[in-house]
């Protein structure tokens, strides 16, 4: 693992990176059967290696309608085509809401890819000798997992009465390994309360971290505010939004915000981007198309 961060982390320990390397036993789909595609001809992009992204607040398994239903979760994830996927509102033996279904790991085994789970709550199991109940963000992905963390940012605690700002964990970040080049990709849930304070806070902590990084990055993420939004603006420069004329993407059915977003650093080029229509959950996922220069690290 990379000691590079002096931020309070919470490192992926040894079995959870076996067990994110483990799903690809099963047989995951060939990265170079769908990304290299999407790119082809001559000029100067060919020397770059195409990644495609998305990102995708699942609702925990439950549709606009809210029916829990994590196959047609996974259906919807699928026809996104993307090789690596930031999942947020993702339930591990959460509650009843979701079956106490370990999502992350439901998930990356019918879609045969590697996963990393970042908990936002870890709390006690909900009866006696059962498994913890966690909440949070995670990574899919049909690429090599070289690395994983989850990062601590400012949270304001939905478990807890009067909550105040604090230090928590829940934002993800794997180094993915793309035919030779590195990327950083980040999965993040921001603050939904109206006052925007959290998330101002939450966007320092999330750009102090990216910025103890070289190379390529992408930051996926449901920001609970449209790209214009005044907490946001520190992020444009150190980032750019990879669909700025894109769809709404909330709520799923008739959207009247943009708050799922795709953002890259200024040295991975975007060839293209689009919301999809799906109800599967009560946000749209969003993908990019793009394009890396092929480095190693």
């Amino acid at each position: 693992m990379d000691p590079k961060h002096p931020r309070p982390v919470h490192r992926a320990p040894a079995a959870a990176l076996a067990a994110v390397l483990a799903v690809a036993a099963c047989g995951l789909a060939t990265p170079s059967a769908t990304a290299a595609g999407r790119t082809g001809g001559t000029g100067p992009d060919t020397a770059r290696v195409p990644l495609r992204v998305a990102t995708y607040n699942i609702h925990a398994g439950a549709g606009q309608d809210n029916v829990f239903d994590l196959d047609r979760t996974a259906a919807a994830i699928r026809d996104l085509d993307a090789d690596v996927v930031g999942l947020q509102e993702v339930d591990v033996h959460w509650g009843a809401r979701s079956d106490f279904t370990d999502e992350a790991r439901e998930l990356a085994g019918r879609l045969r890819m590697r996963v990393f789970f970042a908990p936002i709550y870890d709390l006690p199991p909900a009866t006696p000798g059962g498994e913890r109940r966690q909440y949070g963000v995670a990574v899919l992905s049909r690429f090599p997992v070289r690395g994983a963390w989850n990062h601590e940012i400012t949270r304001l605690s939905t478990q807890t009465p009067d909550p105040v700002p604090a230090p928590a964990p829940g934002f993800a970040e794997v180094t993915v390994k793309v035919r030779g080049t590195s990327v950083h990709v980040y999965a993040t849930h921001l603050d939904y309360r109206t006052d925007p304070s959290v998330r101002r806070a939450q966007v320092d902590d999330m750009l102090a971290v990216l910025a103890e990084d070289r190379g390529p990055k992408v930051l996926l993420g449901d920001f609970n505010a449209e790209p214009a939004a005044p907490e946001l603006a520190a992020l444009w420069g150190p980032l750019t939004d990879a669909a700025p004329g894109g769809g709404k993407t909330y709520p799923a059915v008739d959207p009247v915000r943009r708050i799922d977003l795709v953002t890259v650093s200024p040295d991975v080029a975007v060839t293209g981007a689009h919301e999809s229509g799906t109800t599967a959950s009560d946000h749209r996922p969003v993908v990019a198309d793009l394009l890396l220069r092929h480095r190693g690290r």
